[in-house]
């Protein structure tokens, strides 16, 4: 999109030259015309151009959204109605297997750097625009929990960073590898398992945590969106609300391996749908609940700007913090546990006041801890 702008810049100012040479020798009047209409072609073709992109950038945006929200479920549709075709051997031998390769998503998964580096995330990137900013550096030789904040309604300031190569996670930290924590649950979904550790996310489990901190080297960088299911159900334009007070199971695995904490705010994540926020107490609100205690997730009610499902374009700034140190206790007490969580809370609300202004909210916005 930069190229298709410069290219534009650079058309634009020729007209102007070529129009300035015409007024002072007006008997180049043929040569005048000729010029005007090829660099006014140009200027036709770039803004085309840049209309493409942003159909690329939409179209991208909604598979990415329809993705999230239907692929699993279409998924297991398409398994059972293959069952009862002539394709049921296939059906058989992929269970099969299936059952064979049940526990890799907590042995390492099976990421690969051609999803990661498809160019439709690089559109996904560009939609809003989501940044990646760097404020510390991160010494490969350790390995790291990101604690990712707010979950918003579809967490596309931690996908896009840290599940895809289109923010340049590699190049900002050399030698550091983020991995995305998410759903376990979404694991034991038929194929749709098989593409999303693809892409190198990881269950959000212990054992899909132990194996990433303590079987896989050094430099491993494991993103936990914290705040979950009841977060996305806090998330709404102008709010920032993170839910944390009674989230200390990723400080003691921190603890158990010696991973640093890292804090990292998504500014203009909770921009980019409008959500139907019901009531404590209210029958939506207990439904919503009642679905998250069995499910692992709560279902939203949103809307965005086109389809519904589009989100809005909103920029997304994704801060990374500074490391937080933290020893290695195999067995953390509760109090070591409580000091570290204390200094995370107490490390991501400065980094949110340091940033907000500059992230583009106003000096009077506060970050709510529940």
């Amino acid at each position: 999109m930069d190229g298709g702008v410069d290219l534009l810049s650079v058309a634009l100012q020729v007209l102007v030259k070529v129009h300035t040479v015409y007024c002072t020798f007006p008997q180049l009047v043929s040569l005048h015309t000729v010029i005007w209409e090829y660099c006014s072609t140009v200027v036709g073709m770039m803004q085309e151009k840049t209309r493409w992109k942003e159909t690329l950038e939409t179209l991208s945006v909604l598979q990415w959204v329809l993705t999230f929200l239907f692929l699993g479920v279409a998924c297991i549709i398409l398994l059972v109605y293959a069952v009862f075709t002539s394709l049921w051997p296939l059906c058989t031998l992929y269970f099969i297997w299936l059952v064979t390769d049940w526990q890799t998503p907590e042995k390492g998964g099976r990421r690969t750097a051609f999803v990661r580096k498809w160019r439709v995330w690089e559109h996904l990137r560009d939609y809003f625009p989501v940044k990646l900013v760097k404020t510390a550096e991160l010494n490969p030789n350790k390995n790291y929990i990101l604690g990712c904040h707010p979950h918003g309604i579809l967490s596309a300031g931690a996908f896009t960073c840290f599940s895809t190569e289109s923010c340049g996670f590699t190049e900002i930290f050399p030698g550091v590898r983020a991995s995305l924590a998410i759903l376990a649950g979404l694991f034991r979904i038929p194929l749709f398992r098989d593409y999303i550790m693809s892409a190198g996310l990881y269950p959000v489990s212990k054992p899909s945590l132990s194996h990433l901190l303590s079987k896989s080297g050094k430099g491993n960088a494991v993103v936990i969106v914290i705040g979950g299911a009841a977060e996305s159900l806090a998330s709404f334009p102008g709010v920032n609300t993170v839910v944390m007070k009674q989230r200390k199971g990723f400080v003691r695995v921190a603890l158990e391996f010696g991973a640093d904490l890292v804090p990292v705010y998504s500014f203009g994540e909770n921009e980019l749908f409008r959500q139907v926020i019901f009531s404590e107490g209210s029958v939506g609100r207990r439904l919503q609940d009642l679905f998250k205690k069995i499910m692992g997730f709560a279902p939203c009610l949103f809307v965005g700007e086109r389809l519904t499902v589009l989100p809005y374009r909103s920029p997304i700034t994704t801060v990374v913090g500074n490391p937080i140190s933290v020893p290695k206790h195999v067995l953390p007490t509760e109090e070591e546990v409580d000091h570290y969580h204390r200094l995370y809370m107490e490390a991501l609300s400065k980094l949110f006041h340091k940033h907000k202004v500059s992230c583009g909210l106003s000096e009077s916005h506060e970050l709510q801890i529940i």
